[in-house]
């Protein structure tokens, strides 16, 4: 029975080993969508380690760690080699006894598929057989018209007519609903991915509705989320959180990460952050990135855990390595962070977004034969962001007619396009090549940059590294940070140039001020590992932030940014909720706006309790308008009890570290009215004169704030001095003379008779009759018309 047992486990972990493989491949299929990617648990084990992967203009290669990091590493993987040898030594000597000594056992316990009925019930299926002149090593369905699986039990079905289904009825009616299920599921993504219009993107989900009720995953995955976020479906929270629960129950990371989102915000549930942080951590061991994203930001903030700053790292570093390799020489898709309640402060202030008459107005000049406006509109096609869909079709047409116009930026791009290659282009090293050597040739940087790509990789040239590392200072001395970042990995890796950690972090920090993705993550991993630098935990964990956060989902942002604009509140604050746990600022804020305009989907008693929770977090990041709003809540007592001492802790570290004009106006008339501090004119007067110095806009209601100071410290100043006492002081007899009274009468007397002459004089006025008006003066008649006299 021992080495039944020992068989028993084998087969056991075998089957779950490749039941692991087969759900990571499923997985690893799955578009790249805001509720989508999960890792396999390889995949984890191998993120998770400090070992280095190589992806262009990522820098780890594995000689690039210190000494005493290798030998640990040596020492460590030798042990390991050890455990491994030993354990493989065991396992194929006790694989052999097995083998030899109960190989009766093993073929007893072996799983034997049985043929249910038929000809020969019970009997066990012979693969290979022959049916029809063809060998089958499976079960089939052909000659069957109902579509049941079955199986000859002997070699020759011709000839012996023996057979049995290899399913029962229940299980073959099981399988062809699955089967439709997912023909159902195929067709609904085909349509969704192939359109664009939003007509046939809802037909889509009529498809995928359908699946989702024949019990298909990952239909039932798609249409959760849509109405989740009302993604052209009526939004339904409560129908959501049911297709969640029961995703949760057949074990799926996408619905245990949105049920911990919906008990994280409490949609649809009572909030529970415990709850929530439990369906968080099954998402990530289910290999979830935004699960993992969203524990990386807990803690790191600290929010329902311990602050953990090793932990946060842990987490983000997984995400950021399969951000890192998702993303392009192109630096990344572009992240529009448009702040709510700055539109509406400033209405006029640029959010980054191109109006439509603007795009026409480039488009004309394009047509026209305008080459800036052709390489302009085709980088943004082919980047996408600031309101531009990206289109790589467009993006080809406009460098094209700005090339053949002998654009150098033009033929630079078409270079990195057939680099990269597409739907649209064709990948091609030698059309890649042409383009960068006419673009190189003119001096343009990005030409450059492609060069020294095709030199370092051996792409359409010989590899050759100090060419590489010519044309990358080249460009990188125009400040292009693909050359500055490939420099960088150059000087780190040693390739072509003598190893420099300094050199390396200097061009990886100048990538990283053009915005280069992977600058950043770089950065990360030298602070992570203490490579060049010393090591920092908070730094590395501040970049690998940056970098998870320019992931495919913050596509999302856009999304949840027109739903407002199209007058969808309750859409758009959802998707800033879930955007929100993720740790983007600018969705904490965003959500934390919205609820403050009383959204209908929360709660009218918990609008202000969960906006101030948002304006919180955002105001930790360093938003400055969250601070303010932060004081103003606790001032007015929106959502907490009214305190003007933490109203005054607020403005006065929005004041202190971001220089903010409200806050200090605020400060002002804090001291002033002496509300949550002493009363103060003087400090007062102070931090009016800091705000209008510190913004022109706060130059008037510092004027008249300063007016009415001003007439508030004479009023005080009056009601301090005591009137009477200052009268006898003074000695009148010694000011005026000893006579000083008969002055006085003198000149009482001299007023007295004034006023008697002035009221006389007006007596001798005409008197007017009482009750009639003031007659209207007429004109004097000529003289021949004057009565006689």
């Amino acid at each position: 029975m021992g080495r039944r047992a020992r068989l028993g486990l084998v087969l056991c972990l075998a089957a779950l080993w490749a039941g692991g493989l087969a759900a990571a491949d499923e997985e690893g299929n799955q578009d790249e969508s805001l509720e989508s990617k999960t890792l396999s648990a390889e995949d984890q084990v191998k993120d998770h380690s400090t070992g280095t992967r190589v992806v262009a203009g990522q820098i780890f290669l594995e000689s690039g760690k210190s000494d005493s990091q290798s030998e640990d590493e040596e020492n460590f993987h030798s042990q390991e080699e050890e455990k491994e040898n030993s354990l493989e030594e065991l396992n194929s000597l006790e694989m052999s006894n097995l083998l030899n000594k109960d190989l009766e056992e093993a073929e007893i316990q072996s799983p034997v598929l049985r043929a249910i009925g038929g000809t020969a019930d019970g009997e066990p299926c012979h693969f290979p057989f022959l049916f029809m002149e063809k060998e089958y090593a499976e079960c089939t369905a052909d000659g069957r018209e109902d579509g049941r699986l079955w199986c000859a039990t002997t070699y020759d079905y011709k000839k012996d007519q023996k057979w049995g289904f290899c399913e029962t009825e229940e299980q073959s009616n099981k399988r062809r609903q699955m089967q439709e299920a997912e023909d159902v599921y195929q067709t609904g993504m085909k349509i969704l991915n192939e359109s664009s219009k939003k007509s046939q993107k809802k037909e889509a989900y009529q498809y995928l509705l359908k699946a989702a009720d024949m019990n298909h995953t990952k239909a039932m995955e798609k249409v959760s989320y849509a109405l989740l976020f009302g993604d052209y479906l009526k939004q339904n929270i409560q129908s959501s959180k049911e297709l969640f629960e029961k995703l949760t129950e057949e074990g799926s990371p996408k619905g245990q990460m949105a049920l911990g989102f919906l008990y994280a915000s409490g949609l649809g549930v009572n909030s529970s952050q415990a709850k929530a942080l439990v369906y968080y951590t099954f998402g990530a061991l289910g290999g979830n990135l935004i699960a993992h994203m969203i524990l990386g930001y807990r803690y790191w903030a600290g929010i329902g855990v311990l602050q953990s700053c090793e932990s946060a790292l842990t987490h983000y570093r997984l995400v950021a390595n399969h951000v890192a390799s998702d993303i392009s020489l192109t630096g990344g898709t572009v992240v529009q962070r448009i702040r709510l309640a700055d539109e509406v402060e400033n209405p006029g202030m640029a959010s980054g977004m191109l109006e439509e008459d603007l795009i026409q107005y480039y488009q004309f000049l394009a047509e026209k034969g305008d080459v800036q406006a052709q390489v302009g509109l085709g980088q943004l096609h082919l980047h996408g962001g600031r309101g531009v869909e990206q289109n790589h079709q467009r993006a080809f047409e406009y460098f094209n007619q700005a090339a053949n116009a002998g654009n150098s930026h033009a033929m630079a791009f078409l270079g990195k396009m057939y680099s990269e290659g597409s739907d649209v282009v064709p990948q091609s090293n030698e059309t890649a090549l042409q383009y960068f050597k006419k673009a190189a040739d003119m001096g343009n940087p990005v030409g450059q940059s492609g060069l020294g790509m095709a030199y370092l990789y051996g792409r359409g040239v010989p590899v050759n590294y100090e060419l590489a590392l010519k044309y990358f200072q080249k460009a990188a001395e125009q400040g292009w940070v693909d050359g500055q970042l490939q420099l960088g990995s150059m000087y780190y890796n040693g390739i072509g140039v003598k190893r420099d950690y300094k050199q390396a972090l200097k061009y990886f920090n100048l990538a990283s001020q053009g915005g280069h993705i992977l600058a950043f993550y770089n950065l990360a991993q030298m602070h992570a590992t203490g490579t060049g630098v010393m090591r920092s935990c908070h730094t590395a964990v501040e970049l690998f932030k940056n970098v998870c956060e320019r992931g495919r989902w913050s596509e999302r942002l856009m999304t949840a940014y027109n739903s407002y604009k199209d007058g969808d509140s309750n859409s758009a604050v959802v998707q800033y909720l879930l955007l929100a746990e993720q740790g983007y600022e600018v969705a904490q804020s965003n959500a934390a706006f919205i609820l403050d305009q009383k959204a209908s989907i929360v709660g009218e008693n918990e609008t202000y309790p969960r906006a101030l929770l948002h304006w919180n977090r955002a105001a930790s990041q360093g938003y400055t308008v969250a601070r303010i709003k932060l004081g103003d809540y606790h001032f007015y007592g929106f959502g907490t009890d009214v305190d003007y001492e933490t109203a005054f802790i607020h403005y006065r570290l929005a004041s202190e570290q971001q220089h903010s004009a409200q806050a200090m106006f605020n400060l002002g008339y804090m001291h002033e009215k002496g509300l949550g501090i002493k009363q103060d004119i003087h400090l007062a007067k102070r931090f009016y004169d800091m705000a209008a110095e510190a913004s022109p806009d706060a130059q008037v209601p510092v004027f008249l704030a300063l007016c009415k100071l001003g007439v508030i410290y004479s009023l005080q100043y009056v009601r301090e001095i005591n009137i009477r006492e200052i009268f006898s002081h003074i000695d009148m007899d010694q000011l005026l003379g000893p006579e000083w009274d008969l002055y006085l009468m003198t000149i009482i007397a001299l007023l007295l008779g004034t006023i008697i002459a002035y009221r006389q004089r007006q007596h001798q006025a005409i008197p007017r009759p009482a009750g009639l008006r003031p007659a209207v003066p007429q004109q004097e008649p000529p003289p021949e018309h004057q009565p006689p006299q």
